[in-house]
């Protein structure tokens, strides 16, 4: 059977929109994802220590605190960025008054489900791939004998 180039064309473009979608979703982490990965994190600040551990989160080499579109940061609790999986410029910054563009304060919510043993923080947030707002949940946790958290957020 002869197919045009321009019918090619098409039936390759419908092909590729068809998958694209599957393929999208496997780029986003999930709730269960984030949450067990703020789990290894606690445990790996346990583990090695807080300052070895921050390091280790925000090292991109490290595949272990980065997967899909997930990432651990974390903070201590004045709102002074200590590591962050996505964005190393954060490091040493305090980001107390940040907040989501709605004015939802965003570290002083996080921090503030951490004291209470930790928890889900909605907020939005600009996705850094489609730079479009959009909703995003964070689950954080304190950390034991330090005066700090960690988190994970996935886009929804």
């Amino acid at each position: 059977m002869f197919v045009s180039s321009s019918r090619r064309w098409m039936l390759g473009a419908t092909l590729v929109l068809s998958l694209a979608p599957g393929a999208w979703a496997q780029d986003n982490g999930t709730r269960d994802e984030a949450k067990a990965m703020v789990d290894a994190a606690v445990e790996h600040v346990k583990k090695v220590g807080h300052e070895q551990a921050f390091k280790d989160f925000t090292d991109k080499s490290n595949k272990t605190w980065q997967k899909k579109d997930l990432y651990v940061f974390a903070y201590n609790m004045e709102g002074v960025n200590l590591g962050h999986g996505a964005n190393d410029k954060l490091i040493g910054k305090n980001l107390i008054e940040l907040k989501d563009p709605n004015g939802k304060p965003l570290i002083q919510e996080l921090r503030s489900t951490a004291q209470k043993g930790g928890g889900w923080v909605e907020y939005d947030w600009p996705h850094p791939q489609t730079k479009k707002i959009e909703s995003k949940v964070s689950f954080v946790r304190k950390l034991a004998n330090f005066e700090g958290f960690v988190g994970v957020g996935v886009y929804r």
